[in-house]
């Protein structure tokens, strides 16, 4: 009987801590203001991987154009006229503990470039994305704070 129960506990412990892993996971879930204050940035969980996908400019539309920004600086021709808003720009990430996320991708649709990037949460409401070529010191970070909903402002 006390075997049983001793197991019985030690499972219980098992699966909390499971839980808890997978809470502090999905904790880079929600919408992101970027470093420049230009778009919000979605992230969602598509299996065991994390994406995000841009849902909010601050200048939507092509100034020489009056019409919606599209992604013609991207090396594929056929992207040329796929529209920024919607645009998954933060591809395959996946947890690797202590709250950054690795393996992933960004996409700078200013440059037309993918790039190698980790992420990193500094607190519930502020992530370091460091993009980067290569090894991570040849790279650029970017902080992000959360906002309540696209469009929205930075929660404090």
């Amino acid at each position: 009987m006390i075997k049983k129960l001793a197991l019985a506990f030690f499972a219980i412990i098992i699966a909390g801590a499971q839980l808890s892993a997978q809470g502090e996971a999905d904790a880079l879930l929600g919408v992101w203001l970027n470093g420049e204050g230009t778009g919000h940035i979605k992230i969602e969980k598509i299996g065991s991987k994390y994406y995000g996908k841009i849902v909010w400019l601050k200048e939507p539309l092509d100034k020489e154009t009056g019409k919606p920004k599209v992604d013609k600086k991207n090396p594929n021709a056929a992207m040329h006229t796929t529209p920024i808003l919607g645009y998954r720009v933060l591809r395959d990430f996946t947890y690797s503990g202590d709250k950054k996320w690795e393996e992933g991708l960004i996409y700078d649709p200013k440059k037309g470039e993918d790039y190698k990037c980790k992420i990193n949460m500094i607190n519930n409401n502020t992530l370091e994305v460091r993009g980067f070529v290569g090894i991570s010191l040849i790279g650029r970070t970017d902080t992000w704070k959360r906002v309540d909903k696209p469009g929205g402002k930075p929660i404090k």
